[in-house]
């Protein structure tokens, strides 16, 4: 049986990513800052494997190294690291506080930092596994109104694409998944003056409905198997991020705009 553990396992993408787990047989740690959602989650997985909640908070480098240093202490390994605990904040730049700028870089920085530094190094010594980091279509592409959010996810491409490089030699692969809007809380979260998010997400990253999380999910197990780099869904997106690389800044003009467009309907 494959372990895992699954950061933000209480909601959205990390709730779908354990029910997958769990239906493909696997041992998973639901941790999440808020243990009732990680145990509601858990106690409803279904599926040939186990699904366990932990209370984890991811800005904590000691909580995420303890939830690692548990499961290999009881199953002899940790095969499956889904670092997939984020927040985001919508709205203009020079309303965000230091302390937003702080929360956000602390959340879906360094709770990534603290996963790979957790199960990386013991992955090494087994002889192999698998890291998975969720990003988004902001570690791909940018546009304002959403600048922070845009930064710690850019961070998170960066460095899964950097250490997958690394992990090669290891037979640790390394996944980032990188989809548009995902129909998530996250949507109707961490918005800043008059900005909604989720009409904002979608026409932004020009998809008409949002990503269902557990066919997203199967996607990047699927990814995981084939030792895939990037995932990006929905089929829009991927088209968006090629056109993206062959003319970035035609892509930026229209985010430009797309950006002013808001500002007026906003006012």
């Amino acid at each position: 049986m494959r372990t895992a553990v699954v950061t933000g396992g209480g909601s959205g993408i990390g709730a779908a990513l354990v029910r997958a787990l769990v239906a493909d047989g696997a041992y998973v740690v639901c941790a999440d800052l808020d243990l009732d959602a990680a145990s509601a989650v858990a106690s409803s997985a279904s599926g040939p494997g186990t699904a366990v909640a932990r209370q984890v908070d991811v800005t904590s480098s000691a909580a995420v190294e303890e939830a690692v240093a548990a499961v290999v202490t009881e199953h002899g390994r940790i095969d499956l690291m889904f670092n997939n605990a984020g927040i985001t904040w919508l709205g203009a730049t020079e309303s965000l506080s230091l302390a937003q700028w702080n929360a956000i870089i602390d959340v879906n920085i360094r709770g990534v930092v603290h996963g790979v530094h957790a199960a990386y190094p013991r992955m090494i010594a087994q002889g192999g596994g698998h890291i998975v980091n969720t990003a988004s279509m902001g570690g791909l592409m940018a546009a304002g109104l959403m600048t922070s959010y845009v930064t710690t996810k850019h961070a998170v491409v960066g460095l899964s694409l950097a250490l997958r490089t690394e992990g090669a030699a290891h037979d640790v692969g390394v996944t980032v998944v990188c989809p548009a809007a995902v129909d998530t809380p996250i949507l109707d979260k961490g918005e800043i003056g008059p900005f909604r998010g989720r009409d904002f997400y979608l026409e932004g990253q020009g998809v008409k409905r949002p990503v269902d999380p557990d066919v997203l999910a199967r996607r990047v197990l699927a990814a995981v198997a084939a030792n895939e780099a990037i995932v990006i869904e929905p089929r829009q997106a991927r088209i968006a991020w090629r056109v993206g690389r062959l003319a970035p800044m035609f892509v930026n003009r229209m985010a430009t705009r797309f950006i002013a467009k808001q500002r007026a309907q906003a006012s």
